[in-house]
């Protein structure tokens, strides 16, 4: 009997993060001490991929990852979250991705990602996992990997009738043809106004609306603990407030929130429902230290939504 189809399919960024905690931003030229240091499985996408499967969905990757001891850990992590990996290119004699990430005391963070092997991502991989795109429901994808790829991923899930999400994360130009393949755009606030540009006066209502005229169907920002707003063609804003939770660090929260977005959507929540789904897990995740460990599974978002 064949394999049931994904119904998410995650067009991957993979990094490890090399984690130190230190009390406050570092100047430039300064050395501070740091109180803690980890290495733990990181990148926006392996961590979305992460939190759709803790979400109960059927995941798969498209990525790149190095042949090293980093590309292996991302490995062991996807097998022992039942994610597929049958198209995880390794790359022989490059390095995985890394991430320098400062955590401060308020919980908050800097990061400095070099994206490895990643960055040889391209159509042709998107390509090569044509038939896996055109059985999912649901296909997501940052701007931590090389635009190529997720344009060709984008087409095939749009021809699909799949349901395109990218988080525009780290913010940068995008062309017109992906924002109208676009079906639902997660930036933050600071994302969503370099995706824009100039000329919004700091209006998060006129910055979603540039972005849906260029062609982009829904616009959801996230607010951090002001919670997130959603924006649709035709419909008025709509509004869901933040959840008051003790902050250990907010690493991996907003790829949280694209995960748990995703498998939601992918199970048949309309929009404003997954929204909710996605900002509980989001709240969840920042009660505790790091990307992995902070991702929620379906049965702990449901308790706190209820």
């Amino acid at each position: 009997m064949a394999a049931e189809p994904c119904c998410v399919v995650c067009v991957a960024s993979w990094n490890a993060d090399l984690i130190s905690r230190v009390a406050r931003p570092i100047a430039r030229g300064e050395t501070l001490m740091a109180s803690a240091f980890s290495i733990s499985p990181g990148g926006k996408g392996s961590n979305a991929a992460v939190a759709a499967a803790r979400q109960g969905a059927r995941v798969a990757l498209i990525a790149r990852i190095g042949d090293d001891d980093f590309g292996r850990m991302g490995m062991d992590l996807w097998n022992a979250e039942g994610i597929a990996t049958g198209h995880v290119e390794c790359a022989l004699g490059e390095r995985s991705g890394v991430a320098q990430i400062w955590v401060y005391d308020d919980g908050d963070n800097s990061i400095a990602v070099y994206p490895g092997a990643g960055a040889g991502l391209g159509a042709r991989h998107a390509q090569a996992a044509a038939e896996l795109l055109a059985h999912c429901r649901v296909v997501i994808a940052s701007c931590e990997v090389p635009v190529e790829v997720t344009l060709a991923a984008f087409r095939l899930a749009r021809q699909a009738n799949a349901i395109t999400v990218l988080n525009p994360a780290p913010a940068r130009p995008l062309p017109e043809e992906l924002l109208a393949l676009v079906d639902v755009l997660t930036p933050n606030e600071s994302e969503l106004f370099d995706l824009a540009g100039p000329g919004c006066a700091g209006s998060v209502d006129a910055a979603a609306a540039l972005l849906m005229a260029r062609g982009t169907r829904s616009v959801l920002v996230t607010l951090g603990a002001a919670g997130c707003r959603l924006y649709q063609r035709g419909q008025a804003p709509v509004d869901l407030a933040g959840r008051a939770m003790p902050v250990a660090d907010t690493i991996g929260a907003g790829d949280t929130f694209t995960g748990t977005l995703a498998a939601a959507l992918a199970r048949g929540e309309a929009l404003p429902g997954a929204m909710q789904w996605a900002n509980a897990a989001a709240a969840l995740s920042v009660t505790r230290h790091g990307a992995i460990t902070g991702i929620p599974t379906q049965a702990e978002v449901a308790a706190l939504l209820a």
